[in-house]
C-alpha cells in the first residue's frame, strides 16, 4: 500500500496557526509613540512634523512608520488614547466617589488632565469619524459620563435644566489648547475655571440658562 504524501497527510482539519503577539519592545515603542504624539498634537496642532514626534518618543523616522504609515493613522489611534483614557477615569470617579457631584467634579478635573479638549482641532479634515473602532470607544465614553450625570441629577446635586452635552462642550471650550498662540501658560487657569463652571452646575440655580441644554444627540450632530 502506497503511503499518503507528504505533502497531504494530517493537514486536514488543522487549525491556522495564531498570529504572533507582538514584542515588547514593540509595544513600549508604540506607546511611546502615541504618548509624544498626544503631547506635541495639544502644544502645535495635529500637523507637527513626524520627525518631531519621534524625536520627542525617543525613536527613529523607520520605527514610527513602521507603526504608523501615515499620519491618518497616528491622529486616530491618539484620538482612541485619548477616549479610552477619559473613559476610565469617568469608571473611575464613578467606583470610588460616594458623593455623586463630587464623583462628577471628579471626572471633570480629570478629563481636563487628559487634554480632552486636544480632540477637537483632530476631528477635522479626513478623519474618519465613522471608523467601528472610534464608534465603540465614543459610546463607552458617552455612556459613562452619563451614568455620572445621571446619578447626580437623581440625588438632587445638578440642577435640572441641563444635560451631558452642557458639561461635554464646557470641558471641551475650557480645555481646548491654542497651538502656537502668543499665551502658552494658560493651563494653569484650566482648573480653575472648571471648578467656577462645575459651581454653576450644582444646584440650587442661581440663574436662570438662556436656549435649550446640549444633549448627546446635539454633539453628534456637530461633528
Amino acid at each position: 500500500m502506497t503511503s499518503a504524501s507528504p505533502s497531504t497527510s494530517g493537514t486536514t482539519g488543522a487549525a491556522p496557526r495564531p498570529a504572533p503577539r507582538p514584542r515588547a519592545d514593540a509595544l513600549r515603542n508604540r506607546e511611546r509613540i502615541v504618548t509624544a504624539a498626544r503631547e506635541m498634537f495639544v502644544e502645535f496642532g495635529p500637523d507637527v512634523p513626524f520627525d518631531e514626534v519621534a524625536r520627542r518618543a525617543g525613536i527613529g523616522n523607520a520605527t514610527l512608520y513602521r507603526h504608523f504609515p501615515d499620519r491618518d493613522a497616528l491622529v486616530h489611534e491618539v484620538v482612541l488614547s485619548v477616549m479610552s483614557r477619559t473613559t476610565e477615569r469617568a469608571l473611575e470617579a464613578a467606583a470610588e466617589e460616594g458623593d455623586a457631584f463630587q464623583a462628577l467634579r471628579r471626572f471633570t478635573h480629570a478629563a481636563a488632565d487628559e487634554r480632552i479638549g486636544a480632540l477637537c482641532p483632530m476631528l477635522s479634515g479626513a478623519f474618519d469619524r465613522e471608523h467601528p473602532e472610534l464608534l465603540a470607544e465614543r459610546g463607552r465614553l458617552e455612556e459613562a459620563v452619563q451614568t455620572l450625570f445621571d446619578r447626580a441629577q437623581a440625588e438632587g446635586r445638578l440642577r435640572t435644566d441641563v444635560a451631558v452635552g452642557d458639561l461635554l462642550v464646557g470641558l471641551s471650550q475650557l480645555t481646548r489648547p491654542l497651538p502656537g498662540s502668543a499665551c502658552p501658560n494658560f493651563d494653569r487657569f484650566v482648573h480653575r475655571h472648571l471648578q467656577l463652571f462645575l459651581d454653576g452646575l450644582e444646584t440650587p440655580a442661581r440663574s436662570e440658562l438662556p436656549g435649550e441644554a446640549a444633549t448627546l444627540e446635539d454633539l453628534r450632530r456637530e461633528l
